[in-house]
């Protein structure tokens, strides 16, 4: 059972929004993986029309099938997202919900009628999703509002897909806008991506917290480690993510063909020659280049650190009774991990295939929602040992009334 004060059906529909959300990590995987990001030009329309009006004899062509996939699929979690947020805030929740609808409405129709051709788009979006949260709030069904956690989680996951579709848009209509070194369509897909997985981590904690595994009351006090281990593991984790987000995005996934060594040594040399000596042993049309060199062997060498952090933390809770949650996740944690590491080899060995590309993207994203709700139950027993010895040393420091003026007991 869930917790007495939230229903089954709240939790399964959160759990069915965190799968929705895993697919589109894996569709927008595909996409980048295709390199098909750029199949449908215009944003948020689809080749003028209205995205879910595109004749079905054009979205069945070539790359156009994934990326405006990506697209309705997107509509869809940000939909589900705008209605999980109005059933966990409940009623109260309709009022703010109305004045967001329409603040973001008002913000839209001012883009349209007043901004640059650039931006239009933008405003579209505006006000489509801002018809949506006016829906919301309209609806008139009853619900109680659920715990803070919660409510503050639905509204950070609300605001979060919102920025997730402007900076999905952002990244077609300035796909060429040139920033700091390189162009907006590779900024804003890097970005986009990041979120993306941060995005389904937030929601699955959600899920979790809604679950009936979530009784940190029942938890045991004491963890025989401090929060920095979980930390460290998640930061390289999250690290090694964004790492593979920039490889994707410059084309770094085979900068390097051979494993465990890089063109024959643990770190290439990358004087000219030696790259040039380099594309010609990949026999490829574009050159490769010693920046895209740089950021595979990190990917790699952060992947080995993270492999270890994460086999260290488990190890260190094996010490933890059988039932802790936290001993469960790390077990977890560290099975998608290897997983990962073994996805990652296969990617170079077969020359990275999208499907293989596309897996190893969403075991990442599996990772990363592991390591943020270890660290978040890590966290809360730290708290709980905190809470526990402080409590203890306030009582042990008390002085009793019969023992003013006495320093032994009163006999």
């Amino acid at each position: 059972m869930v917790h007495s004060n939230q229903s089954r059906a709240l939790f399964r529909f959160t759990v069915l929004v965190s799968l929705a959300t895993l697919g589109l990590v894996c569709i927008g995987g595909l996409v980048t993986s295709k390199g098909v990001g750029m199949s449908v030009p215009d944003w948020p329309t689809s080749f003028g029309y209205n995205m879910f009006a595109l004749p079905v004899s054009t979205w069945m062509t070539g790359g156009i099938f994934d990326e405006h996939t990506h697209r309705l699929w997107a509509s869809t979690v940000g939909l589900l997202v705008v209605f999980l947020t109005r059933w966990i805030g409940g009623v109260e929740a309709r009022k703010t919900l109305a004045i967001i609808g329409l603040a973001e409405f008002g913000m839209g129709l001012t883009l349209v009628t007043n901004a640059g051709i650039r931006w239009k788009g933008e405003g579209h979006f505006l006000m489509g999703i801002g018809s949506v949260v006016l829906l919301a709030a309209a609806c008139p069904w009853k619900s109680l509002p659920t715990s803070k956690i919660a409510i503050r989680l639905s509204w950070l996951a609300f605001w979060l897909v919102q920025a997730q579709g402007s900076l999905g848009g952002l990244r077609v209509v300035l796909d060429q806008w040139s920033v700091a070194g390189t162009t907006g369509g590779v900024l804003f897909g890097i970005i986009h991506g990041c979120l993306g997985q941060l995005f389904f981590a937030l929601v699955s904690a959600l899920a979790i917290h809604l679950s009936s595994v979530w009784k940190p009351t029942s938890w045991h006090p004491v963890i025989p480690f401090s929060i920095t281990l979980p930390a460290l593991s998640l930061s390289l984790v999250f690290g090694q993510l964004l790492l593979g987000l920039l490889m994707r995005h410059q084309h770094a996934g085979l900068a390097v063909h051979d494993l465990p060594l890089a063109y024959g040594q643990v770190w290439p040399d990358l004087a000219p020659e030696d790259l040039a000596r380099y594309s010609r042993q990949r026999d490829e049309i574009e050159p490769v280049t010693a920046f895209q060199i740089r950021i595979h062997v990190l990917h790699r060498i952060n992947a080995i650190t993270a492999s270890l952090a994460v086999l260290t933390l488990f190890l260190k809770t094996r010490l933890l009774p059988k039932g802790h949650l936290l001993r469960r996740l790390s077990q977890i944690w560290l099975a998608l991990v290897g997983v990962q590491f073994v996805l990652g080899v296969l990617t170079v060995y077969w020359n990275k295939p999208a499907d293989i590309a596309t897996a190893h993207v969403a075991v990442g994203t599996l990772s990363l929602a592991t390591g943020l709700i270890s660290f978040w139950v890590a966290s809360l027993t730290c708290s709980n040992r905190c809470s526990s010895v402080s409590s203890f040393q306030k009582s042990s420091n008390r002085v009793t009334p019969t023992s003013v003026g006495h320093p032994h007991p009163v006999t």
